[in-house]
């Protein structure tokens, strides 16, 4: 059984992703956390996939990605809302484990929100970013993967949401 939990729209939230399957969600925080950086796939205007670092920011039962202003992967995703999050890769035997999250990025403009977000943030880094000029995406999470080489033999983990 799969249970989500729903945020306006059926937007599911990494809090509901979290619930619905702990493990593989740890294991999400986890690789986010090693490096501080995720790897965001976004769509350019022509269609073409653009690959960008960003911070991520697990607060309050979001995923958060902070972008500067009018960056173009902030730009692909204001057009086209479709992204892949992927952790950051640092061996090339796989021992580690990579995790990604597919889903939709949404424009989150809500002062109280961006509030809580700056704080988070800054209890986090130390840093807060200055409003309005920054953009704010929280993840629509529509499916996640995660995938490590131990012993010489794949082991895969996927999660759907229904």
């Amino acid at each position: 059984m799969t249970l989500i939990c729903l945020l306006k729209d059926s937007q599911v939230i990494w809090e509901g992703f979290k619930r619905s399957d702990p493990a593989l969600a740890a294991l999400g925080e986890e690789r986010f956390q090693s490096t501080g950086l995720v790897m965001i796939g976004t769509l350019r205007k022509n269609g073409s996939p653009r690959i960008s670092p960003v911070e991520p920011l697990i607060a309050e039962g979001h995923l958060y990605l902070g972008m500067m202003w009018q960056s173009r992967k902030a730009l692909d995703l204001l057009r086209d809302p479709r992204c892949t999050v992927h952790s950051t890769v640092l061996d090339r035997d796989g021992s580690e484990g990579e995790f990604k999250v597919y889903g939709r990025a949404v424009d989150e403009q809500d002062a109280e929100m961006r509030r809580r977000y700056g704080d988070a943030l800054y209890g986090k880094m130390g840093w807060r970013p200055e409003e309005p000029e920054y953009h704010l995406f929280s993840v629509d999470i529509e499916s996640a993967a995660y995938a490590i080489i131990q012993d010489g033999e794949w082991i895969r983990k996927f999660w759907r949401a229904t």
